[in-house]
């Protein structure tokens, strides 16, 4: 009779394994484990709008004094817009558009950037507010007043790099300065500044630039974040006459209101 105990052993080590190979009993496995981190939200925009036709051709009439003096195979090219090589259009598209006349040459250049973040902890969002706040950053804008007349913190006013294909050897390159505007505005309204009610987060600068022995020319440029799109239009006049300086508040007040106009077409 010793062989059946002997057989009820071998039983219940065998059973004993069969809870794993790790010794790890059923109950423990049958433990759900921690809850997963949730995904952080996409973006709100998953394409860009085709920048060429992001502009009416009423608009760009207003932006740009001397089409309407091109003969009219001219001005068809001009309205056409060159845009900008981009290597994948979901992500980054850009237009650029030039018209001269006997007065001035004025170009206008806008970038759609549709940024994306590829950590899954970090939203769409999120991500774009950071490349927007580099961008601010580097315009380094003046330290602007606040309210109660303290100042808030700044730096000097460095503007931002002028659209590809302007003159860039500056000899000097300077804020608004012998800016024109109605009487009563103060000048620091014209300065390179936060902007409010525009997308989510937006800023303006404005540099006036002398390059060797050429008029000045003067790019204001405008930037906004709005969601997961940054969006940014260089606006710049060059006059003929080398003593006439650009003015800033039309370039500034035009440059906001083209701006404002492709933020509610994102938002259509």
């Amino acid at each position: 009779m010793a062989y059946v105990p002997g057989v009820a052993l071998l039983a219940a080590l065998v059973a004993g394994c069969s809870a794993g190979s790790d010794g790890a009993t059923d109950d423990a496995d049958s433990k759900p484990g921690g809850p997963a981190a949730p995904a952080a939200q996409p973006g709100k925009y998953r394409t860009l709008p085709e920048p060429c036709r992001a502009v009416p051709r009423a608009t760009l009439k207003d932006l740009l004094p001397g089409l309407a003096e091109l003969p009219e195979e001219q001005q068809e090219k001009v309205y056409e817009g060159t845009a900008a090589v981009t290597y994948d259009t979901d992500r980054k598209v850009g237009c650029r558009w030039k018209a001269d006349s006997p007065d001035m040459s004025r170009n206008l250049v806008i970038d759609f950037e549709r940024v994306v973040s590829y950590d899954p902890a970090v939203s769409d969002d999120n991500r774009a507010a950071e490349v927007y706040t580099k961008k601010e950053t580097a315009a380094d804008l003046p330290a602007a007043a606040t309210p109660g007349g303290e100042t808030a913190t700044g730096g000097g006013s460095t503007p931002t790099t002028p659209p590809a294909g302007e003159n860039t050897g500056a000899d000097d390159t300077t804020a608004p300065t012998g800016t024109t505007g109605t009487p009563g505005t103060p000048a620091e309204d014209l300065q390179p500044r936060v902007l409010d009610g525009l997308g989510d987060a937006a800023f303006l600068d404005d540099a006036l630039t002398r390059a060797g022995s050429t008029a000045q020319h003067r790019t204001v440029s405008v930037v906004f974040r709005t969601s997961n799109v940054i969006v940014t239009v260089h606006y710049t006049e060059q006059p003929a006459l080398v003593t006439k300086v650009p003015d800033s508040k039309e370039l500034q007040e035009k440059a906001r209101a083209l701006a404002r106009k492709l933020a509610e077409t994102l938002s259509e």
